[in-house]
């Protein structure tokens, strides 16, 4: 087993890629067939895997869950850091704060279409620290 720690500095709301950088992790590993595990230590961003070739689709995501969490909804009591404290909670739990996925041939078994991204729920900058596991079998 492997393990990467990465820190991550936001410039605010938004996805972040960080599809080469685990994929630089698993070439790193030497792991030929396996499992990558990314835990994103927070509770306000998430992990996402999501459409790489069009970045309208993650506009588009940000923009849906703006009218689903809306920043400063009158029923949050829990504003302690701002209008946007507690949306960015609520947007965290509704994805998710960490993404296993599979390792062939040496590398990040995703989809055509597929990249790994943060998703930072807050406005301002933030600095956000994952964990990367790589477990499996090498040749």
């Amino acid at each position: 087993m492997h393990q990467f720690f990465v820190s991550i500095q936001t410039q605010g709301r938004g996805t972040y890629d960080l599809t080469s950088e685990i994929g630089e992790f698993v070439r790193r590993s030497q792991v030929d067939s396996g499992l990558c595990h990314v835990f994103l230590k927070h509770t306000s961003a998430s992990l996402i895997l999501c459409e790489n070739a069009d970045p309208q689709v993650r506009e588009d995501l940000e923009v849906y869950m703006g009218r689903l969490v809306p920043d400063g909804d009158e029923v949050f009591k829990h504003v302690a850091e701002g209008p946007d404290d507690m949306a960015a909670h609520v947007r965290s739990v509704l994805t998710a704060n960490d993404l296993t996925v599979p390792i062939s041939k040496g590398q990040c078994d995703l989809g055509t279409w597929q990249g790994i991204y943060l998703w930072e729920h807050r406005v301002h900058t933030h600095t956000r620290d994952l964990i990367v596991t790589i477990s499996g079998e090498s040749t």
